[in-house]
């Protein structure tokens, strides 16, 4: 199907989608609509980029990578091979859009908004970072915890071609390689109303992908980095449970909304004096020091369950299967589950598999 014709039903879909929810939320999907009209609209094919002898060396480096990362993603993975990270936009801000998202006070749930196509995720994405704050004003106008944070890429789960963008083309290659893995996941399984498992299941498959694409392409040096780069985000993730957990207890223990309110802002401080211990360690590394420009909230910590809770599970489910192939199926005969039982049943395997056990699988294909 041509861009534009795509663009067209996407359009249409979104009008149709602003109808069925009502004029209030007009204004969200219009915004929406332009800014991934703009996405597409400015893409160019990669090989275009490559022979415009106005292009600087490095972008040219970096696209020649992506195209490396592209085949290997088909070839050996068994992602989706159609067009896909076979344009590339230079959008010229720092992130192709802002998400919203949000929880009660005193409650790690987080907010839940539905669409019609995508069904129901917990985040609100805007294009504008300043609409994405004035939203996140309104939130919490009303009482909730809001955290803005900055998205450098995103999945259309296959119903446009994505593009390659300036906000993460020049991440190092193993980084590099990990969100194209990623975002090709969305691609290949997706349920309804369930960002956990969508999410998780992504980060399964970028997390095996990379150890793959390392092993045949990365020279020690990047192995070296990759490595430093993975034992700091394992550091970060292990702190923001462990607090995450603090939270939860205080939460669902029998004290007044006073008193919880007080060790909930403990908890925080404490989280942020643990965190400047932790960057010692890392020799001063300050790559997470975005995180906490704004005032923490329960909205910070609520998405750590969203990308990692089930991701032994499946890693664990792909140890069983051994092969992309089958994996990918397997996952496809979860997401037709009921909620409640396909997580029962990931938390299963991940208590049946041990962490050692669970290797990288040898093949693509079934």
């Amino acid at each position: 199907m041509k861009m534009k014709s795509r663009i067209i039903i996407f359009c249409g879909l979104a009008a149709l989608m602003a109808a069925v929810a009502g004029c209030a939320q007009l204004g969200y999907y219009v915004q929406a609509v332009q800014g991934q009209y703009s996405l597409l609209s400015e893409a160019k094919p990669i090989d275009d980029w490559l022979a415009d002898p106005g292009v600087g060396n490095k972008l040219k480096d970096k696209l020649a990578k992506v195209k490396e990362i592209r085949k290997f993603a088909a070839r050996e993975l068994g992602l989706p091979d159609n067009d896909s990270y076979k344009t590339y936009t230079d959008l010229k801000r720092p992130f192709v859009l802002w998400n919203v998202v949000a929880t009660p006070e005193l409650s790690m749930k987080p907010t839940q908004w539905c669409f019609p196509i995508a069904g129901c995720v917990n985040y609100r994405g805007y294009y504008s970072k300043g609409e994405a704050q004035v939203f996140a004003a309104e939130l919490r106008h009303e009482g909730y915890d809001v955290q803005v944070d900055g998205v450098p890429a995103y999945s259309t789960l296959g119903w446009f071609n994505d593009p390659v963008l300036s906000t993460f083309i020049q991440y190092p290659d193993g980084e590099l390689a990990r969100l194209v893995f990623h975002e090709l996941a969305h691609q290949v399984v997706y349920a309804k109303d369930d960002s956990q498992f969508n999410e998780s299941f992504a980060v399964a498959v970028e997390e095996v992908g990379v150890e793959r694409w390392m092993m045949k392409y990365g020279d020690e040096q990047m192995r070296q980095k990759y490595a430093e780069y993975e034992g700091r985000k394992q550091d970060f993730l292990a702190l923001l449970l462990k607090y995450r957990k603090q939270l939860e207890t205080n939460y669902a223990r029998q004290a007044s909304n006073a008193e919880k309110r007080t060790q909930k802002a403990e908890i925080f401080q404490a989280l942020k004096d643990e965190y400047q211990h932790l960057k010692l360690s890392w020799g001063g590394y300050a790559g997470y020091d975005r995180w906490f420009a704004e005032p923490l909230s329960n909205a910070h910590l609520s998405a750590v369950a969203t990308y990692h809770d089930f991701v032994p599970g499946f890693r664990a489910l792909l140890t069983k299967e051994k092969s992309f192939g089958k994996f990918y199926e397997a996952v496809r005969t979860l997401s037709v589950l009921d909620k409640n039982a396909r997580h029962r049943q990931l938390a299963q395997f991940a208590q049946s598999t041990p962490l050692a056990a669970q290797s990288v699988p040898m093949t693509a294909s079934h």
